[in-house]
C-alpha cells in the first residue's frame, strides 16, 4: 500500500538508537522504515506478534519486543531488550494509541474509558519515563509522541480520545521544558485524517454494512474527511514519516515543544463537516475546498491506491 520511496532522507539520523511503538502497521510501520532508510538502528514494538513477524521478515535488522505499553513491567522488559541489543538510545517515537469509545458521553462506559486512557496517555508515560535516562545518557535526542488534531481542538462524540490526545500535548510541552537542559527535544505530531490500514478496513465494513460498494464508501470517506481540510485531501502515513524525520534531524535541532500539525489545515472535527453537507444538498454549490483541479486530482490518487 505505501512505498518508502515517498521519504526524505535527512541529515542526523544515521547510527541512531531508535524506538518506535504501535510500529506493526500503519503509520508506526513508516516511520520505523523511514528511520531504516535513513540509517538507524531500529527496535519495535508492538501488541500483535504477527505484525512484529511480518516487520522482521521485511527488515530483518530491526529488533522487535511484544509489548503492551500501558502494561509498565512489560515496558520494562521492552527497554531491557532495547538495552541489550542497542546498549541505549537516542531517539523514541511514541506511536502506540487506541481510538476509544464513540457517541454521547453518558454512553461511554467507564471500562473503555480507562483502556483509553491506558494505552494512551499511561502508556506514553511509561515509555517516555523509561526512555529519558537513556536519552539523557547519550548526551540528548529527540522524543516524539503522536498526538492529533483532536488533541487542539473540540471532537464531539470523541470525547475520551481526545481527552487522551490533549493529555500527551500538555505531557510533551512540559518535558521539553523540563528536557531541554539536557539537549533533548520533546514535540507532539498531530495528524489529520489520515489513510490507513485502519481506515481501509473500516471502508470495507461500512460497505458491507450499508449495502453499497466499497468505492462508494471510500467515495463518502474522502469526500467527508477531505473537505474538511483547507487542503482537501487525505493525509498519507509518508507524511507522518517525513515530519518525524525533520523534527529528529539535525534541520530540527531548535524544535521542541511543539504540536506540529500535518493535516492540511484541519477546521473541523465535526461528522460530516459543514461543507459535505452543503454539497449534499447541492451538487453545485461552491465552497472554498472545491475550487480549482486540486481536489480532483487528490481524490484520483486516493481511489488509486486500491486494486478493485
Amino acid at each position: 500500500m505505501h512505498e518508502t520511496k515517498h521519504i526524505g532522507v535527512y541529515r542526523g539520523i544515521e547510527g541512531k538508537r531508535v524506538l518506535v511503538t504501535g510500529a506493526g502497521r500503519g503509520m508506526g510501520k513508516m516511520v520505523a522504515l523511514g528511520f531504516i532508510r535513513n540509517g538507524a538502528r531500529v527496535h519495535i514494538c508492538d501488541v500483535d506478534r504477527s505484525r512484529l513477524d511480518a516487520f522482521k521478515k521485511e527488515e530483518p535488522s530491526i529488533g522487535t519486543s511484544l509489548t503492551d505499553i500501558s502494561d509498565p513491567a512489560q515496558v520494562d522488559g521492552l527497554f531491557g531488550d532495547i538495552d541489550r541489543s542497542m546498549s541505549g538510545l537516542d531517539i523514541v517515537m511514541n506511536n502506540t494509541g487506541i481510538g476509544g469509545p464513540r457517541g454521547p458521553i453518558e454512553d461511554v462506559a467507564i471500562d473503555d474509558w480507562n483502556q483509553a486512557m491506558a494505552v494512551n496517555v499511561n502508556g506514553a508515560f511509561h515509555v517516555v519515563r523509561r526512555a529519558v535516562p537513556m536519552i539523557k545518557a547519550a548526551g540528548g535526542g529527540s522524543i516524539v509522541i503522536n498526538a492529533s488534531t483532536s488533541g487542539l481542538m473540540g471532537h464531539p462524540y470523541s470525547i475520551t480520545y481526545a481527552a487522551t490526545k490533549f493529555a500527551v500535548v500538555g505531557m510533551a510541552r512540559s518535558l521539553a521544558m523540563e528536557l531541554g537542559g539536557h539537549g533533548i527535544r520533546v514535540n507532539t505530531i498531530c495528524p489529520g485524517p489520515v489513510f490507513s490500514t485502519r481506515q481501509e478496513e473500516r471502508m470495507k465494513s461500512e460497505a458491507q454494512a450499508q449495502g453499497i460498494s466499497v468505492r462508494e464508501a471510500r467515495e463518502r470517506y474522502f469526500m467527508t474527511f477531505g473537505l474538511s481540510l483547507s487542503l482537501p485531501n487525505v493525509i498519507d502515513a509518508e507524511d507522518i514519516a517525513n515530519m518525524v524525520l525533520f523534527v529528529c534531524s539535525d534541520a530540527g535541532s531548535k524544535i521542541t515543544g511543539q504540536s506540529l500539525r500535518v493535516d492540511g489545515d484541519t477546521q473541523t472535527l465535526v461528522e460530516p463537516p459543514p461543507m459535505a453537507l452543503l454539497l449534499k444538498a447541492d451538487p453545485s454549490a461552491k465552497v472554498p475546498q472545491t475550487d480549482g483541479r486540486y481536489l480532483e486530482e487528490a481524490k484520483a490518487r486516493f481511489h488509486g491506491r486500491y486494486k478493485d
